[in-house]
């Protein structure tokens, strides 16, 4: 059974969320207002069930943890779930982590990206219901979307409600890249949809459930508490960076073009305070230099050590990037011909972040950006007929 709490829910001004406690109104509604600062939409789904939180450093409540901010009101939360780079949101990309114990509260902890990124059945035997809230930015290949997944899944296996606080989608006014080809499937890509999908976490949840791609085309019963002031033309700044290498808004932009750089042997600034917005090689030609070294986030970067020339990016501003509407080829292009002849692709990487081997081939094949861009467009315009099902906000077209 599905629950959506549509958009049509969404009042004119967050002064009609009367009834929160009065520390949760005082100088707040201006801007933005998330799924979780909305609590007085999902609070009475919370009363008497003994709550689970899949939750990261992300998960703010006008400042304060949705952890914190539960416990005061007296919620009931029996477990934390944390993703990818864990509950305080520090790991290194790719770290195994172990379950723990949050110091403060004493409440269990349970990696999802540990030794299993799919939660048990067992593991959600302590809580009645399921809440996540984390901040996702809107590419197919960051990893919050296949926890996101595997919770719908082990929820709709246990019998669980799941409850889906949203938040914006920072590249949440395009659509780009091309679907992902099913053969490819990984947690750095789940499901056959393009680079960026243009979407909320809780209106990709949304699409999760209705298009059956959780297991057995089971679906959960699931809730989304929307947003407000939102849509899909919303220049939205994140007030937490989601992951440690993504430390701002231009990062954020910039990620669904450099991201591909990972399965290459450029750097794209891990290691440096200039993370998703610097690229660059030994052997790259380019002005600008910067050299990788250990860093929190980063311990062993790629080319730690080494200097490398290419391109600083951070001299684009915000509204420059969001304006190109695009996953921008150039870059990638213009870097294997400089550098074919160095084993430019890590092969398997590469592969599984572009959801294909199409995207190298023809890059090898010597097509144009501009060639390969134009041959997504058949599969964009079908991704974007499935996607319309699924809205929650004003759309960007």
């Amino acid at each position: 059974m599905i629950y959506y709490m549509n958009a049509s829910c969404n009042t004119a001004s967050g002064a009609s969320e009367e009834g929160l406690q009065d520390q949760y109104l005082t100088g707040h509604y201006e801007g933005v207002i998330t799924g979780a600062e909305r609590l007085r939409m999902y609070l009475p789904l919370l009363k008497d069930k003994k709550v689970g939180l899949v939750v990261n450093q992300s998960s703010l409540v006008m400042g304060k943890h949705l952890l914190d901010t539960l416990l005061e009101l007296d919620v009931a939360v029996k477990a934390i779930y944390s993703p990818e780079h864990g509950f305080r949101g520090n790991a290194d990309a790719g770290d195994h982590i172990d379950n723990s114990v949050d110091e403060r509260t004493g409440i269990p902890i349970i990696s999802l990206y540990g030794d299993r990124r799919k939660p048990s059945v067992e593991d959600f035997e302590p809580v009645d219901v399921l809440v996540f809230d984390i901040q996702d930015v809107g590419v197919r290949f960051y990893t919050y979307v296949g926890t996101l997944h595997y919770v719908m899944e082990t929820a709709a296996e246990s019998g669980k409600p799941l409850i889906v606080l949203d938040r914006p989608n920072p590249n949440g006014h395009y659509v780009d890249g091309n679907l992902l080809d099913t053969a490819y499937h990984s947690f750095v890509g789940m499901h056959p949809v393009p680079i960026v999908h243009g979407m909320t976490i809780g209106e990709y949840a949304q699409m999760i459930n209705g298009e059956g791609w959780l297991e057995n085309g089971e679906q959960c019963e699931l809730t989304v508490i929307p947003c407000q002031q939102y849509d899909h033309q919303t220049k939205y700044v994140l007030p937490v960076k989601p992951s440690p290498n993504l430390p701002n808004l231009r990062s954020v932009l910039l990620y669904p073009t450099l991201c591909l750089f990972e399965g290459t042997i450029m750097s794209i600034g891990r290691g440096t305070d200039k993370q998703f917005q610097v690229l660059g090689n030994p052997d790259f030609a380019g002005s600008f230099e910067f050299t990788p070294e250990p860093k929190p986030g980063a311990q062993n970067p790629k080319l730690k050590g080494e200097i490398c020339h290419g391109i600083d990016f951070t001299t684009l501003d915000e509204d420059t990037i969001r304006r190109w509407r695009k996953v921008d080829l150039s870059y990638l292009v213009d870097a294997y011909h400089q550098l074919k002849d160095h084993d430019f692709f890590i092969e398997r990487s590469f592969d599984r972040l572009a959801g294909t081997d199409q995207l190298r081939l023809q890059i090898e094949s010597g097509m144009t950006a501009e060639a390969i861009h134009q041959s997504w467009q058949d599969g964009i315009a079908g991704f974007k007929q499935i996607r319309k099902k699924y809205l929650l906000y004003t759309d960007f077209e």
